[in-house]
């Protein structure tokens, strides 16, 4: 599919507030010229002869999020599963993605054969309709891995000189997949956790390919063991224990990226407990059919109250976001992501925007916590190159929102439009 980017006729946005994503304050009553699908030029009183003009006196511009932990595909109505990955399927959950402003996300570890047939690199480049999509490729578990055995990619090894870990680690390695992701964690006691040789090996394994190596974590302990090791990702928070400073310490020396997913927590246990948001049309509008109503059921409700892990998730939640702080005050590399996708209680879309509110509510103002969300985001991506922040010669891929949200998280919800290649989506 060739699209000639020359042809389009350059816009130019007049009078806007900027977020460009780097961090520093907004930039009030600025103009931006975009000429193709990239950003051209930035100032005060920009003129083009030939452009389209549109005023956007008290409309914000910042950068397309980007989620660095989502899964998606696999859902359709209140089922998951991975006969639901089709092609059309994707496009659907991506295009989704996209109207909420989420405009690149990573696949961790549940993706099928497919996609790696020009699927996953056409989407990437923004060839196809919605969010792009970045890929882990098949994740490695143990016997029984919840996450990894529903999505039937269960590839699990006897030990750590199995010869079979550095077979399944080449095979993914050919088809380029952004991180290798490994699931370690036990569940809750529900399951057996993955042994130290063996993910050690995995990592190892990994590094010779230039892979990096991203991991589901919960304990302390094993996010010690874990950076001993080699990982380069912890993929969700901490929650079991508050981060010492021996690990921060070690976080910080060896590039340690960190995702904390705190609003997968919340989706945990949240729905017993009536949030504000339930009948906001936000929320609503980012569920597949019948789940708004099985998870507002007076069963699903009572089934969350009464589950082992109700107390504990939100235990984890409250460790999860003091471990936030604590980590992003010592400099560590924080990263947006959600863990949407994996079930239909987590909300493709409105999950993003939650993860923002969290990560505020954790103590970070609201342009720290963009920029964890467009220019971190990127880079760990490795597509800050075009990504990322609205900086001339950057691809053209921002949200308009009515409400500036510098002061308040929550304006990123009030999205006016998206654009794409230079493009609004329409």
């Amino acid at each position: 599919m060739f699209i000639n980017y020359a042809q389009q006729q350059p816009v130019l946005l007049k009078h806007t507030t900027l977020i460009d994503g780097n961090g520093g304050k907004a930039i009030e009553d600025i103009d931006v010229l975009i000429q193709g699908d990239k950003f051209s030029k930035i100032g005060k009183a920009l003129k083009a002869g030939n452009a389209v003009i549109k005023d956007m006196t008290g409309k914000t511009i910042m950068p397309v999020l980007i989620s660095g932990h989502s899964h998606t595909g696999n859902i359709i109505g209140t089922q998951s599963s991975a006969v639901n990955y089709t092609r059309d399927n994707l496009l659907h959950h991506l295009k989704r993605y996209e109207q909420y402003g989420v405009g690149a996300l990573l696949c961790m570890g549940t993706d099928r054969p497919l996609i790696f047939n020009g699927f996953r690199d056409s989407s990437v480049a923004g060839l196809l309709p919605g969010a792009r999509m970045y890929s882990a490729g098949f994740g490695f578990g143990m016997p029984g891995n919840p996450p990894a055995a529903a999505f039937d990619i269960n590839h699990v090894f006897t030990s750590g000189n199995d010869p079979e870990i550095a077979k399944q680690v080449a095979i993914l390695a050919k088809l380029k997949p952004s991180f290798v992701k490994i699931w370690v964690d036990d569940f809750g006691g529900s399951n057996k956790k993955m042994p130290q040789d063996i993910y050690t090996t995995i990592i190892k394994e990994a590094h010779k390919h230039g892979l990096r190596v991203a991991s589901h974590v919960y304990y302390l302990e094993d996010a010690h063991k874990l950076i001993d090791a080699g990982v380069n990702v912890l993929a969700h928070s901490i929650r079991d224990k508050e981060v010492d400073d021996a690990l921060l310490k070690k976080m910080k020396e060896k590039n340690i990226v960190y995702i904390p997913t705190l609003a997968r927590e919340v989706f945990e246990f949240i729905y017993a407990e009536h949030p504000s948001w339930i009948n906001d049309n936000f929320f609503k509008n980012a569920l597949e059919p019948g789940v708004y109503e099985m998870l507002t059921s007076p069963d699903c409700i009572n089934n969350i109250k009464n589950s082992a892990g109700y107390a504990r998730n939100k235990k984890g939640l409250e460790i999860a976001i003091k471990n936030l702080k604590k980590i992003y005050n010592a400099g560590i590399m924080v990263v947006m992501g959600t863990d949407s996708g994996a079930t239909p209680a987590r909300a493709e879309g409105f999950a993003e925007h939650l993860e923002l509110e969290l990560m505020v509510s954790a103590g970070l103002t609201p342009l720290q916590v963009i920029n964890i969300a467009t220019k971190n985001a990127a880079k760990f991506l490795g597509c800050d190159a075009a990504y990322g922040t609205i900086a001339p010669g950057k691809k053209a891929d921002f949200i308009v929102l009515s409400n500036n949200p510098e002061s308040n998280i929550l304006n990123t919800r009030s999205i006016i439009s998206v654009w794409k290649n230079g493009a609004e989506v329409k």
